[in-house]
């Protein structure tokens, strides 16, 4: 078995090959890249100008530029934070086990961080964090985004107030590219109801990866957005070069890419690995495992990111819940798998894309996963408004019902830091 497994080494001289591929004069692909980063000034000033961007007194001058109604909601939300209006995370966990409760015996070395998404308008995150003072409630720690990205530009600043929201509440986020198959490139996808059959990644044809690298690249500099959904694994690819060359991207891999066993999992994090700089940091900072992973495919999983050292650098972002609809067959529930393996697999974050099966149920509108391809116009006209803000507040019920269970359980959650 040990000289088979042998026979598997990559050799220095296959590296070489690959190597002199890469810096292969000619190499269309790598050229273009560089040429993409060079147009927007080098890494270098990239880096600086997304760090101004990002800068909390930037984003609340644009949105007063802008006289943005979120302007007030902000100042709330931080005057809120202020005063400690929410509840402590002492206070949280003494609810669930008894006034007299030791927290500090709760395990943090292996803390889930609770996820939600996906979080389409900053006005959902403002009744979101209302209701979570009114009811004690834990705000997640990790939110993801699936809004068109122009329209979020045009809509009152609301991809501004939310960059200044997360870093108010203390929450990593992730936003999601337009450049992508659903918006007819892919000419084999029939629309948004056919892309949940596809998953090996969403099309990005021909010339796409790079239109995603400088659409990334404008988003990056103007407003600071950092962390991205990746999609398809031509642009996985683009992430890890892209960070290895200096633009401190990170992002996150969509569920539709489908990893869904070790061996897939391997080849995700080999090539983080081989990509990574000589400090050892990768962009990829975590992935959604399809649907269809058990507890064994975790724990697998985790002996190769912790062989590979990328056990404290890539999350392991596994869906508790599901959407309603047009994504799995219900009922769909891991959270008793999840109490079981976070006791021995560190760096899991805990995703809500739906409610309980017996709130969804009995919704006159469950939750649907292809209504995040909607347009703002479109939610309106149809009068979908309240109904989604709804269903994502479902979410945010089971979230804190995840955190409760872990609580129980002796496991510790990360929820929004500066909050709790």
């Amino acid at each position: 078995m040990t000289d088979l497994k042998e026979m598997l080494k990559i050799k220095a001289t296959d590296l070489d090959i690959v190597n002199q591929l890469i810096t292969n004069p000619d190499n269309k692909q790598v050229q273009e890249l560089c040429d993409l980063i060079e147009k927007f000034g080098g890494a270098r000033a990239i880096n600086e100008k997304a760090t101004l961007a990002r800068n909390p007194e930037t984003l609340m001058q644009r949105l007063k530029e802008m006289d943005s109604p979120y302007v007030a909601d902000l100042e709330w939300l931080m005057e809120q934070r202020d005063k400690k209006a929410f509840v402590s995370m002492d206070d949280y966990c003494k609810n669930i086990l008894g006034k007299d409760a030791d927290t500090a015996s709760i395990d943090s070395s292996n803390a889930v961080t609770l996820e939600i998404s996906a979080m389409q308008f900053f006005p959902w995150l403002m009744t979101q964090a209302r209701q979570a003072i009114e009811k004690k409630e834990l705000m997640p720690g990790r939110i993801i985004r699936v809004r068109n990205m122009a329209e979020q530009v045009e809509d009152n600043g609301d991809i501004i107030a939310t960059a200044l929201a997360m870093q108010i509440i203390g929450a990593s986020y992730v936003e999601s590219l337009d450049t992508r198959g659903t918006d007819g490139s892919n000419v084999h996808l029939g629309g948004p109801g056919t892309i949940t059959g596809y998953f090996a990644g969403i099309g990005q044809p021909n010339d796409y990866p790079i239109k995603w690298a400088e659409e990334y690249l404008h988003y990056y500099t103007n407003y600071g957005i950092q962390q991205v959904l990746n999609v398809n694994p031509g642009t996985i690819l683009l992430g890890y070069m892209m960070h290895r060359l200096g633009v401190d991207i990170k992002f996150k891999i969509s569920v539709f890419v489908g990893n869904d066993n070790p061996f897939f999992i391997l080849w995700t994090l080999m090539t983080a690995r081989l990509f990574a700089r000589e400090d050892g940091s990768t962009s990829l900072v975590g992935f959604n495992l399809s649907n269809s992973v058990n507890n064994e495919t975790i724990r697998q999983a985790n002996v190769i990111r912790k062989q590979l050292g990328l056990e404290k650098q890539v999350r392991f972002e596994h869906h508790i819940t599901e959407t309603y609809q047009s994504i799995v067959n219900q009922p769909y529930n891991r959270r008793d798998e999840l109490i079981e393996i976070a006791r021995a697999v560190p760096n899991i974050s805990a995703k809500h894309e739906g409610g309980e099966i017996a709130v969804e149920e009995q919704r006159e509108h469950p939750s649907n996963i292809l209504e995040y391809f909607l347009t703002k116009q479109e939610i309106l006209d149809n009068d979908l408004m309240e109904a989604l803000q709804t269903n994502y507040l479902d979410k945010q019920q089971s979230v804190n019902l995840t955190a409760r269970v872990l609580i129980k359980s002796g496991t510790s959650v990360i929820a929004a830091k500066n909050l709790h």
